[in-house]
């Protein structure tokens, strides 16, 4: 066993459980929800906001993105107040009941699948562009970092999070003041807006705030009395970089391209607007994205598999190996199945999950506070009040009701 594996299965001082403590330094928190959120989502957001508009879009990031964290905020004060790690099916199982625990998994499976198969298949597409080979020989190429990490652990995560990240950042600021200093970078393209679009794009920005996954994970690394009050800090500094990226993105991609012309994947209009020289800045940048939140999510699924069919151990290597082919297979298989639309399939996950993430969050931690199991070091306070639960509830159901609407053609999709 590796000293990395060691740091985590160190259980001297323990509660029992199939998921083990770590600790995790401030900045690696920081790194895994940065990690989670800047993935495909992000990828989607300014082709799916270029009806509706890019003032929409940042009205919708802000707001997706305070309730999201707010919602993160519940997840870790019930965590704290729970005596066993538990990830969030195991959480939902013991504070709203066996039905709960299905849905919450059902959500982790559908939100983590299509986050998946994005990645698997966005990153077989640039590997293929990059060496000319073929696309599935990209992503087997793609898998090998992605599933050595999460093979290793949630230290290894925040460790490899923490060193792509600042890459990440510097091919994207390259990017953005590439974009800004174009001849044809035009401020219009950023003030056109049709409310009639807007509601699909909270779907969208929903999905793109992937990090409420894993915040279990982060429970466990910020377990240590000296060290807990680092998890809604990680949290909120995650959520905020995350935000910024998730407007500086669109803004730099829209005004270069205009509406018209965005493509899916953003980075490819990207590359198509600024030149040769941008294909390698533009896709090496998707390429990290799908890379870190690949880590991030594939980790978060892994573990709630772990939970959910109560394997003894996730450092069982028999159980931990069955727990990765199940993060790690099927998503291939989807991926180069030809059925899945790329910004519709986002869309349809992040739907169905913005409301079980708004509605079991909140019955979790009002659960937890009445069972009271262990005093937490750290609590929401008032931002657990009923008003702010009910409007998370009421926008983050709203939502979904009219994607799926839109999908039946009764109300229009946003793009």
């Amino acid at each position: 066993m590796s000293n990395l594996q060691a740091q985590q299965v160190d259980q001297s001082s323990q509660p029992p459980g199939a998921l083990k403590h770590t600790n995790l330094k401030l900045i690696e928190g920081v790194a895994i929800i940065v990690g989670a959120d800047v993935g495909a989502g992000i990828l989607s957001l300014a082709f799916g906001a270029r009806n509706a508009g890019f003032p929409v879009l940042l009205f919708w990031i802000i707001l997706a993105g305070t309730l999201t964290t707010i919602s993160m905020l519940y997840i870790a004060e019930t965590s704290l107040r729970t005596k066993k790690s538990l990830q969030l099916s195991g959480l939902a199982e013991k504070y709203v009941g066996k039905v709960g625990s299905w849905i919450m998994f059902l959500s982790v499976l559908t939100n983590s699948l299509g986050a998946l198969i994005a990645y698997t298949a966005g990153s077989g597409n640039i590997l293929a562009e990059f060496f000319n080979i073929p696309p599935s020989l990209g992503s087997i190429i793609f898998f090998i970092p992605a599933v050595v990490v999460i093979w290793f652990g949630l230290k290894a995560t925040g460790v490899a999070e923490n060193i792509i990240i600042f890459g990440m950042a510097g091919l994207v600021l390259i990017l953005v003041i590439a974009s800004f200093l174009a001849p044809q970078f035009e401020g219009k393209f950023l003030i056109y807006s049709d409310v009639r679009f807007a509601i699909p794009i909270f779907s969208l920005t929903i999905f793109a705030f992937l990090a409420q996954y894993t915040v279990p994970e982060l429970a466990r690394g910020y377990s240590s009395k000296e060290n807990v009050k680092n998890l809604p800090r990680a949290i909120i500094i995650g959520m905020v970089i995350s935000g910024i990226f998730m407007a500086v993105i669109p803004m730099a991609a829209l005004g270069l391209t205009g509406p018209d012309n965005v493509t899916e994947v953003v980075t490819v209009a990207w590359a198509d607007a600024l030149g040769s020289w941008a294909f390698f800045t533009a896709n090496g940048f998707a390429l990290l994205a799908m890379l870190t939140s690949f880590w991030a999510i594939g980790g978060s699924f892994l573990t709630n598999i772990v939970d959910q069919f109560k394997f003894p151990s996730e450092w069982d290597k028999k159980y931990r190996f069955l727990s990765l082919s199940f993060v790690a297979v099927p998503p291939f298989v989807i991926a180069y199945s030809g059925v899945i639309g790329f910004v519709d399939a986002i869309s349809i996950a992040g739907a169905f999950a913005g409301v079980v993430m708004a509605i079991l969050p909140v019955m979790m931690i009002n659960k937890a506070r009445k069972v009271n199991e262990k005093e937490p070091e750290w609590t929401c306070g008032r931002l657990a009040h009923p008003a702010i639960q009910a409007t998370l509830i009421i926008l983050f159901t709203g939502a979904a009701v009219y994607t799926f609407l839109g999908l039946l053609d009764v109300l229009p999709k946003g793009w």
